[in-house]
């Protein structure tokens, strides 16, 4: 299945809770139990070197960041979402929000946490075609992120950090990370994520018992329903409407704890989305490989990383036939119904990295890709990783007094800013090598 929904695993790898299971079990980690049976966290075990100068682990400031995952920015103007509404009018919200190539779960979440591009982090998509071992699969390691997150700028300065992650994915690509991270359960099948409910039991758990300075939470709901709502072409997504309002209510309750705790004042709340989404009917579904296999230059020598929205091809032909390939694979492309338009990786638009592979197709609005098979490998109506799903939420709220108050902003934020606004928030100095990507929204 394409790597918007659940992952692809190359056979025999331990899925990302075997290896946090690992950890805990080797002793780098510490499994505590809190906030009633089934919830699990694991802490780490030994706390890392404090950064030169001066801690900030006295503090009283706190940073949540929780993203809606999936979620349409026009998605929070009606009366499905009175406490998200509400935290974004009193707030600091940014009407042209984006999502950032590939729009994508994994690489924008990533992009949230280092404020740097995929060139430099290494992951730019959910699904690659991983060239050293021959197979496609999904980018769900730890080191699979190449630079450091502000999660371990915090943790070097003596803050506690802690995430609370929907999805298996997300869980295995920030892997220990955190000073706290939730072990999540249950992960229901095929999705391979935790319902919002059980999700948001954890937030408060680790809001109460271990307060960080930092959290980091994906609540998964909107968006694994948003993908199966085989009404959504239709225009009803009556599923979605259910998880628009029941994860509303869930993000309400975390809001009222905070104030009710007396943090509210001393906390900032980012509230955004990773990417939208798009929906599809089953008639329109692209597929590239028998495009590809169907050339003399190309038979053979060209592999797929389906991401929903966006293909990414693989030239593994001999170098000479390089450069005459890219342009062979790009001119087929745009002639297959569907496709929107096809973009040598190269460009200094896209910023993707050679993990990305060569050629990035995206398809149009109402489509969605479906390699190598077009009948098995993304059979959901929902998709996302195309332009049509770049828009996003994006807003600023909570009771400290650097939030700016109803206000908008005409600027075009992005998932990129998160880190450096958080960056800014708790006053570390500097930045990361090479600078942030992103800026500060405060």
């Amino acid at each position: 299945m394409s790597g918007c929904a659940g992952g692809r695993r190359p056979a025999g790898e331990p899925s990302p809770a075997e290896v946090g299971a690992n950890e805990i079990a080797t002793g780098r980690r510490t499994l505590l139990k809190l906030g009633g049976a089934g919830l699990a966290f694991s802490s780490l075990a030994a706390q890392p070197a404090l950064a030169a100068g001066a801690p900030l682990k006295d503090t009283k400031k706190r940073a949540y960041v929780l993203v809606v995952d999936g979620c349409l920015p026009e998605e929070i103007d009606g009366a499905l979402t009175p406490n998200l509404r509400q935290l974004r009018a009193n707030g600091l919200r940014f009407p042209r929000a984006r999502s950032m190539p590939i729009m994508e779960t994994i690489p924008n979440h990533v992009m949230m946490m280092t404020g740097v591009r995929p060139d430099r982090s290494g992951v730019p998509s959910n699904t690659i075609y991983d060239r050293k071992r021959g197979e496609v699969r999904t980018m769900e390691r730890p080191d699979d992120i190449k630079v450091d997150t502000v999660i371990e700028r915090l943790n070097r300065h003596g803050l506690r950090t802690g995430t609370v992650l929907s999805k298996d994915y997300l869980y295995g690509i920030f892997g220990g990370r955190a000073t706290d991270r939730w072990e999540p359960f249950p992960l229901l099948p095929v999705t391979e994520h935790a319902p919002d409910v059980f999700t948001m039991r954890a937030a408060l758990a680790m809001l109460d018992d271990l307060d960080p300075h930092l959290m980091f939470v994906n609540l998964g709901d909107i968006d694994r329903f948003g993908h199966s709502d085989v009404t959504g072409p239709l225009g009803v997504k009556a599923l979605r409407r259910l998880a628009l309002a029941d994860t509303d209510a869930l993000i309400g309750t975390f809001l009222d704890r905070l104030k009710s705790t007396g943090k509210w004042r001393d906390s900032i709340v980012i509230v955004l989305a990773d990417h939208s989404m798009d929906w599809s009917t089953f008639d329109r579904v692209v597929s590239l490989q028998s495009t590809m296999d169907g050339d003399a230059l190309l038979r053979g020598k060209v592999q797929i990383a389906a991401n929903g929205g966006a293909d990414l091809l693989y030239w593994t032909g001999p170098r000479a036939d390089h450069e005459r390939a890219v342009a062979r694979m790009r001119e087929l492309a745009v002639k297959v119904p569907g496709v929107l338009s096809a973009h040598d990786r190269r460009s200094p638009s896209l910023r993707l990295g050679p993990q990305a592979g060569d050629v990035v197709v995206y398809c149009k609005a109402g489509w969605r890709f479906s390699d190598p098979s077009p009948v098995t490998d993304n059979p959901i109506p929902g998709n996302h990783g195309h332009p049509a799903t770049r828009a996003i939420p994006f807003f600023i709220g909570g009771g400290h007094p650097m939030v700016p108050r109803h206000r908008a902003s005409s600027t075009i934020a992005s998932t990129i800013d998160v880190a450096p606004t958080v960056a800014r928030f708790f006053g570390l100095r500097g930045e990361p090598q090479g600078g942030w990507d992103g800026r500060s929204r405060l």
